[in-house]
């Protein structure tokens, strides 16, 4: 026998693969708009997830915030996210925008938060070396 809980998941992908942004996804409100995380602009300063904790979270490998659910927290609670953002890193956008929003993140090679990045220059002195 399948498990119920797995047959709820596919259940939904299977009656209309496309996503239009007015479905109540897990009791959630409609919404016409969505929440998107620049992850190249963000720093990893968590104040996003410490607000609307049920719609971002950091992303483990890279050490960014992510937008995990649409219908987490009221559209008050992710503005007051938005607005803590010290780099304005997210945006709201049009439902139908995230899919190629998504290809263009997936296309960029982005580091770890805490890697030196290869096109900075390194260090030539060592720290506390006068030049002369």
């Amino acid at each position: 026998m399948k498990d119920p809980a797995a047959a709820a998941y596919s259940a939904s992908s299977l009656e209309n693969p496309s996503v239009s942004g007015f479905e109540p996804v897990l009791g959630g409100e409609l919404r016409e708009r969505a929440v998107w995380v620049d992850e190249a602009v963000c720093i990893g300063c968590r104040y996003c997830a410490h607000v609307a904790t049920n719609t971002f979270a950091i992303e483990p490998n890279l050490g960014r915030s992510r937008a995990i659910r649409q219908d987490g927290d009221s559209s008050e609670r992710i503005q007051e996210a938005i607005e803590t953002c010290p780099v304005d890193c997210i945006h709201w956008v049009q439902f139908d925008e995230l899919p190629a929003l998504r290809r263009q993140l997936d296309a960029q090679e982005l580091l770890p938060l805490g890697l030196p990045s290869p096109a900075r220059p390194r260090r030539q002195l060592p720290r506390g070396t006068q030049r002369d």
